[in-house]
């Protein structure tokens, strides 16, 4: 019995020893493999034993990398809720919230541009609430580059029997062109109105504008649509603008056959508030092309206003001019306000829609947007100080100045060299005019709420909107006689290689 007790005992001792040893092995191997080890517990904590503090070091450590990890999410959260109050701020109707929106900021551009901010057709317009309160300014705006400005009114019809009769924009040259973006303290510009180039007003019509100077204008050619009063217009706005429509003759025929057209004793015409402001001898043979001239060149067709106002003629205005004047202008100290395009930015955007809509012949796009390519004309991009590149022009609103006038005649020149559509040359224009040219481009939600649009009479069709071959434009009832000649005029240029930047369609209006 006591054998078997000492036999136990030993091999438990046996046991416990080898138990030791592997233990003693394994210290060894880790010791190898972490050959600091042994300095670290000795030289580190100063002995071979672990600290008191060790344990509250590693949950501080643990824990202030937590906490910066907590404290990043938190400020990425709060920068995410700052971006969506700011997203559904600018798409509230109520008018409080709305107003603390900044659609003109470098986020919500940003934001625009990604396409997470859907834009709504109206939206609240800041405007004073009485026009009999608003201080007219007295005086112009001074006129700081351009101090004189004076304008061609001779053509020179070139010797090549090409073109026997003068055009009303003239045969500017390539030359006359460039020089006429070189900005001077004096300067002569081509700018529409050459003597016999047609849109004759009568005598009637000369001496009623010249008592204009404050001005809502608008025009109708080719009879596609009739004048529609406006509404909320005050007393005080009723004595102070002349609203004047701008007609040609095919247009008064119409309006005397579908409305009620009086006559002053004067010999004035009248449809309602509207003065019709007779064109005779229209310049172009394009209906669109004829239109910009009222639109475009209101400066040379009522030379005394101080103040205009264009809205195309299927609009029907719904706000006081005078609030619209002291909202756009005088409140932001600007003298040229247009709104932005609903869906494009880039005048290569524009182009493309414009082709998709058939609304102009397609190669003869292209061949606009070359030229402005090759010219240095870069897509619209974020980079850029405008907040576009293409306007919605159916509102102009413009103090009657000469850098605004000057703008207007290079705007009218490339309309009248190259394709009708205005909201190509726009943006090309402001470009080269650089920060000469300062203008105020308003969302165009609010540019929705200044007005009702009705629906022309007839739909506008032309030939040359089909054409989609260079060789189809030999065909003379195709190509127009007396608008876009430059785009037939050899360019001083290698065009042909000239490649045009991609464009990604982001609406279904193109």
């Amino acid at each position: 019995m006591g054998d078997d007790n000492l036999k136990k005992e030993s091999d438990m001792e046996g046991d416990l020893q080898k138990s030791l040893s592997l233990r003693l092995n394994r210290r060894g191997d880790r010791s190898n493999q972490n050959p600091h080890a042994e300095d670290f517990e000795v030289g580190f904590f100063s002995s071979g034993r672990v600290p008191q503090d060790y344990p509250m070091k590693i949950v501080w450590k643990k824990g202030f990398v937590r906490l910066v990890l907590v404290a990043g999410i938190l400020w990425m959260l709060l920068i995410l809720l700052a971006l969506l109050f700011h997203i559904w701020s600018c798409q509230t109707s109520v008018s409080f919230l709305s107003a603390m929106c900044n659609k003109d900021s470098k986020v919500y551009t940003m934001l625009d541009t990604m396409g997470l901010v859907s834009k709504p057709h109206r939206c609240p317009i800041p405007l004073s609430n009485d026009p009999d309160k608003i201080v007219i300014p007295t005086g112009r705006t001074s006129n700081e580059i351009v101090k004189s400005l004076s304008y061609v009114i001779v053509d020179e019809v070139p010797r090549n029997g090409s073109q026997s009769s003068p055009l009303f924009g003239g045969h500017q040259s390539w030359k006359q062109r460039e020089e006429s973006f070189k900005l001077n303290s004096n300067m002569k510009v081509h700018c529409g109105f050459i003597q016999g180039g047609g849109a004759e007003m009568d005598r009637v019509d000369i001496k009623y504008v010249k008592r204009c100077k404050f001005v809502v204008a608008s025009g109708i050619f080719d009879g596609y649509d009739l004048p529609h009063e406006p509404s909320n217009i005050s007393l005080r706005s009723k004595k102070l603008f002349c609203f004047l429509m701008v007609v040609d003759e095919v247009s008064l025929k119409f309006m005397r056959e579908n409305g009620t057209v009086k006559e002053d004793g004067a010999g004035g015409k009248w449809v309602g508030i509207w003065r019709l402001v007779l064109l005779k001898h229209p310049p172009y043979d394009e209906p669109r092309r004829n239109g910009k001239v009222p639109k475009i060149l209101t400066h040379r067709l009522f030379p005394q206003a101080q103040y205009s106002i264009w809205i195309d003629g299927k609009m029907e205005l719904i706000v006081d001019p005078l609030l619209i004047l002291e909202r756009y202008l005088w409140r932001g100290k600007h003298t040229f306000a247009i709104a932005q395009h609903k869906h494009h930015r880039s005048i290569y955007e524009e182009a493309d829609a414009n082709k998709r809509r058939k609304r102009y012949a397609r190669p003869l796009i292209d061949l606009h947007m070359k030229i402005y390519y090759y010219e240095g004309m870069k897509p619209w991009s974020s980079n850029k100080k405008t907040i576009s590149d293409v306007p919605e022009g159916a509102i102009i609103i413009r103090e009657h100045i000469a850098m605004n006038n000057l703008f207007s005649c290079l705007w009218f020149n490339e309309v009248h060299l190259f394709t009708p559509r205005d909201q190509l040359s726009f943006g090309y224009v402001a470009y080269r005019l650089e920060d000469s040219f300062k203008f105020f481009m308003f969302p165009n939600c609010e540019y929705n709420s200044l007005f009702v649009l009705h629906p022309h009479t007839r739909e506008h069709s032309s030939p040359i909107e089909w054409v989609k071959e260079l060789d189809q434009l030999k065909n003379n009832n195709l190509k127009e006689s007396r608008g876009g000649l430059g785009l037939f005029t050899p360019y001083p240029g290698d065009l042909d290689s000239v490649v045009l930047p991609n464009v990604t369609r982001t609406s279904k209006a193109g």
